[in-house]
């Protein structure tokens, strides 16, 4: 595992920021890191990258202990923050090479000119960084934590700033790191965790309230199963009502919403051939991100 949490906490005062989380973040993966306002999410990531340390438990990135080792822990890590520091008086191809020489860096400007291209700073490159718009300082931020070819990427709210175009960039960016390296991706936009994270990590009051695979946490917070079915003519709802497990069908628009408890579009298609009903269209509906996330942080932990 590149990246292992065991039983960490860190207390402000009375308050319990993190409260005795465990989690574990393979090579290969993007772990969505996900939480609202104020549950720990950044907290967590501060005491990965040694930058705090924790009150209680014990973590390790790239076999290294964060609290022993905290500079073999910082130089096996990429991390942007959330405000994004920079130097703002200098230029971007300055700053990259100031960054690569700290991390000693072999064959510099190579180096940053590779990370000027996959970043997509090309045009901005010979400017000065206060000049830029959000979108490139995020740009600068990504090629600064990538410069020294970290084994674990830690980014908080990568995308905070960029247009629509420069999100897909930045996202396929995200994603391709994600097959070599070890991403944990901090976001509130709930898209971006559909389109580029693997797994993800909910995080609610200083509490871990959901570790799964997407598709799991699909499957755990669902309520009744939801297909629709657009039909060539009319059907008869009672014979679609008897099937197992129905609980409801109505008729939305141009298709027939079914409930069921259970996966139903096998026995739609066999009452379908029975009763010589042409189907068009069938969809099964599923929770989306965004639904899991309410779901999960309203509840109390």
């Amino acid at each position: 595992m590149s990246v292992v949490v065991k039983g960490i906490s860190k207390i402000f005062g009375t308050q319990r920021a993190v409260d005795n989380i465990s989690f574990e973040a393979k090579p290969g993966e993007v772990l969505g890191f996900l939480g609202p306002n104020g549950a720990g999410k950044t907290t967590t990531m501060k005491i990965l990258t040694c930058f705090i340390p924790q009150s209680e438990g014990e973590a390790e990135v790239s076999g290294f202990n964060i609290q022993t080792e905290a500079l073999k822990v910082r130089q096996s890590i990429g991390y942007l923050p959330e405000n994004n520091p920079l130097y703002k008086e200098m230029y971007v191809k300055e700053y990259l090479s100031m960054i690569a020489a700290f991390h000693k860096v072999k064959n510099i400007k190579d180096r940053v000119g590779e990370m000027i291209e996959r970043t997509g700073l090309q045009v901005e490159q010979r400017k000065r960084i206060g000049t830029l718009s959000k979108g490139y300082r995020q740009r600068v931020g990504l090629a600064q934590a990538m410069i020294h070819d970290p084994k674990v990427l830690i980014l908080d709210e990568p995308t905070t700033g960029l247009d629509p175009n420069q999100l897909v960039e930045i996202r396929n960016l995200i994603k391709d790191l994600g097959k070599e390296k070890t991403v944990i991706f901090s976001t509130h936009i709930m898209q971006e965790v559909q389109a580029i994270c693997d797994r993800v990590v909910i995080i609610n009051k200083g509490k871990i309230v959901a570790n799964d695979p997407i598709e799991i946490l699909q499957q755990k917070v669902a309520g009744d199963c939801i297909t629709n079915v657009a039909f060539k003519g009319n059907v008869n709802f009672d014979k679609i009502k008897n099937l197992p497990n129905v609980s409801e069908v109505k008729q939305l628009h141009n298709y027939v919403q079914i409930n069921s408890k259970e996966e139903i579009g096998e026995a739609i298609y066999h009452l379908s051939v029975k009763e010589s009903w042409v189907i068009l269209e069938m969809r099964k509906e599923v929770s989306s991100v965004e639904d899991i996330f309410k779901e999960l942080t309203s509840m109390s932990v």
